[in-house]
């Protein structure tokens, strides 16, 4: 495939820097499964979304490096501001190799899109794959916040969720990629989400990216939807939304919004600002 055909668009972003970068190609109809993951490889991002029309909507597929993802957040806001530059403000819907999301795209007073999540679900992380996950990070139990236990979340995909008590054990995170990505494929984790809630309402978030090919993410949607799903199963006090500040430990800063409705496992629409790349 013809790497001119990809639209690069970072996602997340914050004012005309940071953001994270996907690939977005549009095309009248979806290329073969190989010929789409030759081209993520090549163009190196942690996913790049394909979409083409069908009936009233799109179907999309996400590929990182080295792998097809179910679900892609950040992805899903690039080809929401692509369909916005195309198409003009509107709401689109989006038929995923499982089940159907919307993305809502804006193209006046600055690239915008949010999009509606799959619907959210969450448990308590299992303790082998909880002490695994310790090891692999370096992290002690009496650094996890005990306000939000390690859960795996998921919306879309899923994700093992490890809250830290300090700022300073975010910024530290290490780990080795092939045992992470080993780890990740095991368990069927998209990502492992590192967080620190800040306030009620404020999260920083660092999310590992292995199994995909990728050390981290800058800014991760899907695990932003997720985690919003958890924490209101938890009964956190988030009045209706949160704020989550990402890549900032990578020199890529970016902010992702979700508003969380009441209803246990409903849908989590996650939005951010979206800037164009080269």
């Amino acid at each position: 495939m013809d790497l001119g055909r990809v639209q690069r668009i970072a996602a997340f972003s914050v004012g005309n820097t940071g953001g994270n970068p996907a690939g977005v190609v549009i095309t009248d109809s979806l290329p073969e499964e190989a010929a789409m993951q030759a081209l993520a490889a090549e163009v190196g991002y942690s996913e790049t979304a394909f979409a083409a029309p069908e009936g009233d909507g799109w179907r999309v597929r996400y590929f990182a490096p080295a792998i097809e993802v179910p679900f892609c957040g950040h992805a899903t806001i690039a080809l929401g501001a692509a369909l916005a530059l195309r198409h003009g403000h509107g709401c689109y819907a989006l038929r995923l190799n499982e089940g159907a999301i919307t993305v809502e795209g804006w193209r006046e007073g600055g690239l915008r899109a949010a999009l509606q999540s799959p619907p959210t679900r969450s448990g308590a992380a299992p303790p082998a794959l909880l002490a695994e996950a310790l090891e692999l990070f370096g992290i002690e139990p009496g650094a996890l916040d005990p306000r939000i236990p390690p859960s795996l979340a998921e919306a879309g995909a899923r994700h093992l969720v490890l809250a830290l008590r300090e700022r300073s054990a975010l910024v530290a995170m290490r780990y080795d990629l092939a045992r992470g990505a080993a780890m990740m494929a095991a368990a069927g984790l998209a990502t492992v989400a590192l967080v620190r809630a800040e306030g009620p309402s404020l999260f920083h978030a660092r999310n590992a990216f292995a199994v995909g090919g990728v050390a981290e993410d800058p800014a991760t949607g899907a695990a932003a939807a997720a985690l919003g799903g958890l924490l209101r199963d938890l009964g956190w006090p988030h009045g209706g939304r949160i704020e989550i500040r990402q890549g900032e430990d990578m020199g890529v800063p970016c902010l992702l919004h979700a508003a969380i409705p009441a209803e246990r496992g409903a849908s989590v629409r996650v939005s951010g600002s979206a800037r164009l790349i080269g």
